[in-house]
C-alpha cells in the first residue's frame, strides 16, 4: 500500500490507508458521494482473525445512534457485538458478506466492506490521528489477548 501508516502489533504490521478515516470501534470509513463505506480496519481483523459469521439486526433505512448496536461477528478468535461507528442512516448493507463473511479476512479495505450509512462522520479520525490511538490502547489491548489465551 503505498500511501498508508503502519501500526506494529507484535511481530505483524497493521496498514491503514490514508485515503479514508477511522472510527474508534476499529472501522475504517471511506466518503462515497453522500455517504460512508465502512469496514473493519487491519487492526481489527488481526484480532478478530478468520471471521465466519456476521449478524446484523439492522435493516437500509434505518436511523442509527453512534454507539447504537448493529449486530455481531463470530471469528477464530472472539465473539463481539458490533456498533454504529457515527450517528445517521443506513444506506446499504453489504449482503453476499451475510452468506460468506470471509472476505472481511481477504479484502477488509476492498470487497470486504460492511455497510454504507449517511451521517456527517465528524467524530471520524484521519489515520495518523488513528495509528496514535491505537498506540494509546495497545498495552491493554495486548493484556486483554494475554488474558484470553491463559483461559
Amino acid at each position: 500500500m503505498a500511501d498508508s501508516l503502519t501500526f506494529l502489533m507484535g511481530q505483524y504490521e497493521a496498514r491503514f490507508p490514508t485515503d479514508r478515516c477511522y472510527a474508534r470501534n476499529h472501522m475504517w470509513a471511506q466518503q462515497r458521494q453522500d455517504r460512508w463505506r465502512f469496514g473493519f480496519s487491519a487492526y481489527a481483523v488481526r484480532l478478530l482473525q478468520d471471521v465466519y459469521f456476521l449478524d446484523w439486526t439492522i435493516d437500509e433505512g434505518m436511523e442509527l445512534a453512534e454507539g447504537q448496536e448493529i449486530g455481531s461477528i463470530e471469528s477464530k478468535k472472539a465473539e463481539s457485538a458490533l456498533y454504529a461507528p457515527i450517528a445517521g442512516r443506513v444506506a446499504s448493507i453489504h449482503q453476499a458478506l451475510l452468506q460468506d463473511p470471509s472476505g472481511i479476512n481477504v479484502s477488509h479495505y476492498e470487497s470486504g466492506w460492511l455497510f454504507e450509512m449517511i451521517g456527517e462522520g465528524s467524530e471520524l479520525m484521519t489515520a495518523g490521528q488513528y495509528v496514535e490511538h491505537l498506540a494509546e490502547v495497545w498495552e491493554v489491548t495486548q493484556r486483554t489477548i494475554k488474558g484470553q489465551l491463559n483461559d
